[in-house]
């Protein structure tokens, strides 16, 4: 395991036939020092890692960048999953048309870039050490027949009104992860689906088959993987001229609110805060600093994250890294491994394993401590912040009892980990109605019970991961705008589970800035 720095001085030494020695003469390091910086991960002193930096050879965050050498993947290759236990995955009629779609996702160009991922890793380790705050959401299922562009921009602007009531009342940045441009394939407790007696195929996502109960929409139609790569172009085209194209300014705050929203009793906090921030624009303005001088203040970052599940579609997508040698899956920028394919010997954690971006585990009740840490040890061997997101989901009478033993452990055994929320899965019911559905007071009472298990076990609640949309559904009820059982029928659109819509959404942001602002103050009073 070396580092990006490691990475860059070795190439700058021999592209001028520089020994070690002669190298290190210049910053007052012998050849071995030198030698520990290329190979070993080591890291240099302040003053010589601003020396390089001035010359160009490494930046200042390239020492926090980890690259795994080579002996580090003698075991691993992308189609390596292939001689492991591979759950949840569906079976194709024709392996050749199989052949055929994967060869010709093989043969397209990368979704993501390996040194966005190395972004998103940094800006993880800083949320591992409680210098940011992951907001991570979007659909549960993203499908064909609703794609469009008003349907990407509302959950966008969701996410960013979420991202400012976090950052202004926690004065935290928040990374931004959207379950998105990708999130397709869905995990199945059956293989099959039986509706008046007649059997099929479960539906597995758009990415596999259609929601349609007929025996043709429902046979594995592999051409629907390259829609899907697709359609995540499309809506990543999108979303980087959202983020980086004016969009995201802030002086554009006030307008991001959508227009349904002003019947919820939180547009009225929001538009106070947007206010708030307006002022702090204006005065900074006035001091000369401005989204015209400070770019940081016209656009953001946005990286996209999807459950990897299809593996025959992640590793069609899966390319080397010209520049380290790693191999990236460039699907998205953050993957993650499904409750029901995180156990050893998974085919899932063998192809995760050996991908450099950052990627995440959800943990839940079945989980016991030593399996945990036998499988960080699998994922992330090298200890390396911002790698790994423990996503919890347990339900919101289970995790105060759950929680703390994970906690412990990771906490005992010294492992960087990003801890974050999902409060979704668990705490899934049956409605009276029938439909499928998720109270908002056991969602928030899940976050409750974890910001409250971190607090008393000395770690650091780092993140959310919400199934959300910027749609004026009804499919979660409760919430400030009383979403009823019995109103559930009258926007009830998803193609699998039930997501906050987006006054549930911005009201869960405001519920969490309010347990963050206690979070902080307790680590201040914990560091004077």
């Amino acid at each position: 395991m070396t580092t990006m720095a490691g990475l860059k001085i070795k190439q700058f030494r021999e592209e001028r036939t520089l020994s070690r020695a002669a190298f290190g003469a210049w910053y007052g390091a012998p050849g071995s020092t030198v030698q520990g910086w290329e190979e070993d991960g080591k890291r240099a002193s302040g003053p010589v890692v601003n020396q390089i930096a001035a010359n160009g050879i490494a930046t200042h965050a390239d020492w926090y960048i980890s690259i795994r050498t080579e002996n580090d993947m003698s075991s691993w290759a992308p189609d390596s999953w292939t001689r492991a236990d591979a759950r949840q995955m569906p079976t194709y009629p024709d392996a050749a048309a199989l052949d055929a779609a994967t060869d010709t996702l093989a043969s397209f160009p990368p979704l993501v870039f390996a040194g966005e991922a190395r972004n998103l890793t940094a800006d993880l380790a800083r949320v591992a050490e409680g210098k940011a705050f992951l907001l991570q959401g979007g659909d549960c299922a993203e499908s064909f027949a609703e794609h469009s562009a008003n349907t990407i921009r509302d959950t966008f602007r969701v996410i960013l009104q979420m991202a400012v009531v976090l950052t202004f009342a926690s004065k935290l940045p928040t990374v931004k992860l959207g379950r998105m441009a990708g999130q397709f394939a869905k995990p199945r407790s059956s293989d099959v689906e039986v509706q008046n007696g007649v059997e099929l195929p479960a539906y597995r996502g758009d990415i596999v088959n259609d929601i349609e109960f007929t025996p043709e929409g429902r046979l594995p139609d592999p051409q629907r993987m390259v829609r899907a790569y697709s359609q995540s172009a499309a809506t990543l085209n999108l979303l980087r001229a959202f983020a980086g194209g004016g969009y995201a300014n802030l002086a554009q705050v006030h307008r991001w609110t959508l227009d349904y929203m002003g019947r919820s009793p939180w547009a009225k906090k929001y538009a106070e805060t947007a206010d708030r921030i307006g002022e702090a624009l204006d005065f900074m303005a006035a001091c000369g600093i401005s989204p015209e001088t400070v770019p940081q203040l016209a656009q953001t970052r946005f990286y996209t994250s999807h459950e990897a599940l299809l593996l025959r579609y992640e590793q069609a997508l899966t390319r080397q890294d010209s520049l380290t040698g790693d191999w990236y899956d460039t699907s998205a920028h953050f993957l993650w491994i499904g409750d029901r394919t995180r156990f050893e010997g998974s085919a899932h954690v063998e192809y995760l394993r050996g991908i450099g971006n950052p990627i995440g585990m959800k943990c839940g009740p079945s989980l016991e401590p030593d399996a945990l840490l036998r499988l960080l040890d699998t994922l992330n061997p090298h200890r390396v912040p911002g790698r790994m997101t423990l996503i919890t989901r347990y339900g919101h009478d289970k995790i105060e009892a759950g929680l703390p033993k994970l906690v412990r452990a990771v906490l005992r055994e010294g492992h960087p980990v990003v801890w974050s929320c999902d409060p979704m899965h668990g705490n899934t019911v049956k409605a009276a109605t029938g439909y499928k559905t998720r109270p908002f007071d056991r969602i928030l009472a899940e976050v409750r019970g974890f910001f409250a298990v971190h607090r008393a076990e000395g770690s650091i609640a780092g993140g959310i991961h919400a199934e959300m949309t910027g749609q004026n559904v009804t499919e979660c009820t409760g919430g400030a705008v009383d979403v009823t059982e019995q109103s559930l029928a009258d926007r009830y659109h998803t193609h699998c589970d039930p997501r906050l819509n987006a006054g549930q959404s911005i009201e869960l942001a405001f519920l969490l800035a309010e347990m963050l602002n206690v979070e902080m103050a307790e680590r201040r009073r914990a560091a004077a």
